[in-house]
């Protein structure tokens, strides 16, 4: 298939979604990381799949020097409505394992392991003038234990929705290590129908190592990221992507153990159930 039919047939799928009627919902995701404050209502369920994609440069273990690499980590997270206002989640995570062929190769953000969380919702949708859902979560990896917390404030205007999740971490490495990640986000979209929105997100990661001194390495950040999204929606099964711009060092060579490129994307598809 050519790039002009892959153009093409892109351009049909963006056409049938402007123009197709109005769906029923599950409960889609406008931005790939800021969770936004609705919940699934008592009995439904939902997965969606996530997958994170960051050109990083690593070291060829054939000749030694410096050579890009698409680094990949894989999430499933299970939804289920307990209320009309609480949801449980449980998360498969999944980072695939390397070739031996590559050195210094980075670490990024998840680990292979699971996650259990709750989103509760305060009120209903408008009742309030921000709406607000609280979220903790706990992950169990290969490297860590981890605790998570999110407060998830929404607002509407129309079409247009803004949201931000004040997000932060507190991690127990297995090697002893302890340390505080803020990993806040904020974005806006616009609903031009049912089927199709489109916004900008942006999202930053900061990790506080306890007793830490000394100049800050470049993985620990602050690592802030800016780009847009877009949802396609088609009833019980939508899907979300969006592609970032590291904000932060942006002359700057991306040098091998990197997690943090110039280019982060990252994709979400969702089935109601």
């Amino acid at each position: 298939m050519g790039a002009l039919t892959v153009a093409r047939l892109a351009l049909l799928v963006c056409a049938a979604a402007l123009v197709a009627p109005a769906v029923v919902r599950a409960n889609p995701r406008p931005l790939p990381f800021t969770y936004q404050s609705e919940t699934l209502p008592k009995g439904a369920g939902e997965v969606e799949q996530f997958i994170d994609y960051v050109p990083t440069r690593v070291l060829s273990g054939t000749t030694g020097a410096p050579v890009w690499y698409g680094s990949t980590q894989f999430q499933t997270e299970i939804e289920y409505g307990l209320t009309d206002r609480l949801e449980l989640a449980i998360y498969f995570t999944f980072v695939p394992e390397p070739s031996a062929r590559y050195a210094s190769l980075p670490t990024l953000m998840q680990g292979n392991g699971s996650k259990q969380r709750l989103r509760w919702r305060l009120a209903d949708p408008g009742a309030w003038p921000i709406d607000v859902a609280l979220y903790g979560e706990v992950a169990e990896t290969e490297r860590e234990i981890e605790l998570e917390a999110k407060i998830i404030l929404q607002r509407r205007f129309g079409r247009l929705r803004l949201i931000a999740n004040l997000w932060g971490e507190r991690e127990f490495y297995f090697d002893g290590r302890r340390e505080w990640v803020l990993n806040p986000t904020a974005g806006g979209t616009v609903e031009i129908n049912e089927r199709f929105h489109v916004g900008l997100e942006g999202w930053m990661r900061s990790e506080y190592l306890d007793g830490f001194s000394g100049p800050r390495p470049f993985n620990m950040g602050p690592n802030v990221y800016v780009g847009p999204a877009v949802l396609i929606n088609f009833g019980p099964l939508w899907w979300t992507t969006a592609a970032y711009w590291r904000a932060n060092d942006p002359g700057r060579t991306t040098e091998p153990g990197d997690a943090y490129g110039p280019l982060w994307v990252r994709s979400v598809v969702g089935i109601g159930f």
